[in-house]
């Protein structure tokens, strides 16, 4: 992968790993379709992932950095007790995260042939797209209400929507989005979740992979064109998280059917386009 190519693969880290349409999608339809000179077993390749990861993981830490203030000082406050608000959301962030981690532990492997295949990558965005536009219409048939009316039971539940994003076209912010919507959520809130739920699965897939980075002797050179790869994927994760925060507060009808639109047009234009 060259270093143009490497940028412009950061950049689409950095939107589509927040945006509801699927980051590993992109991030295996377009090289393919550009005609990039990207290889997935290169041992070069797996540094340069780790990288955009942990860009993106420290956007998301520097946007809600208030709220894991809060969260942290009011569950330690409580003595882990979920006896203030802080204290329990913190709560409901774990209930979460737990469900999408072991999930990925044991299914990842299994389905990584996967991510080779621009047929299933397709058809998996089409079937994301119909799963966002089906949110809007959960949406409409439940009460709207905050983080503070959800369940544990229902934080569970969204958690493990995470598990969806193991599939090539499917949505880590997405399936969180929707199941949200499902569990009476507002479009602001369950965004919101989604954001935090992400946060540690994010940086944890980082952090994980950074004793092989440490162990991948590289030039200056090379070093510097991955941390720059990091940077922008973090800058655009960043811009991305500060639009759809604002765009989930300012439009409650339909939120998420231009995303699904989109995820639709593009995997069954795909398709067709494979066939014809």
């Amino acid at each position: 992968m060259n270093p143009i190519e490497a940028l412009l693969f950061a950049v689409i880290q950095g939107v589509s790993e927040l945006f509801p349409v699927s980051s590993l999608g992109h991030g295996v339809l377009i090289p393919d379709w550009l005609h990039w000179s990207i290889n997935r077993t290169h041992p070069d390749f797996l540094p340069f992932m780790v990288m955009l990861h942990l860009g993106t993981a420290a956007a998301l830490l520097i946007y809600f950095r208030r709220d894991w203030i809060d969260l942290i000082g009011g569950w330690l406050k409580a003595g882990g007790r979920a006896s203030n608000p802080h204290a329990r959301l913190m709560w409901l962030v774990i209930a979460g995260t737990i469900p999408a981690g072991l999930l990925g532990l044991l299914l990842e492997k299994q389905l990584r042939a996967l991510f080779t295949s621009t047929t299933a990558v397709l058809i998996f965005l089409a079937l994301n797209g119909l799963l966002l536009m089906l949110g809007d219409r959960l949406k409409k048939k439940t009460a709207s209400h905050d983080l503070s009316e959800l369940s544990f039971a229902g934080a569970f539940k969204i958690g493990a929507g995470q598990a969806l994003a193991l599939l090539p076209g499917f949505s880590r912010s997405g399936a969180t989005l929707v199941t949200g919507l499902a569990h009476g959520l507002d479009y602001a809130s369950s965004a919101r979740f989604s954001f935090l739920l992400a946060t540690p699965i994010i940086t944890a897939a980082g952090l994980l992979e950074i004793p092989k980075l440490a162990r991948h002797g590289q030039g200056s050179a090379e070093w510097g064109l991955l941390l720059a790869c990091g940077a922008v994927s973090g800058l655009c994760a960043y811009a991305s998280t500060w639009f759809l925060m604002r765009y989930f507060k300012k439009t409650e009808i339909e939120s998420l059917r231009p995303f699904g639109f989109y995820c639709l047009l593009v995997g069954i234009g795909g398709l067709l386009a494979k066939v014809l």
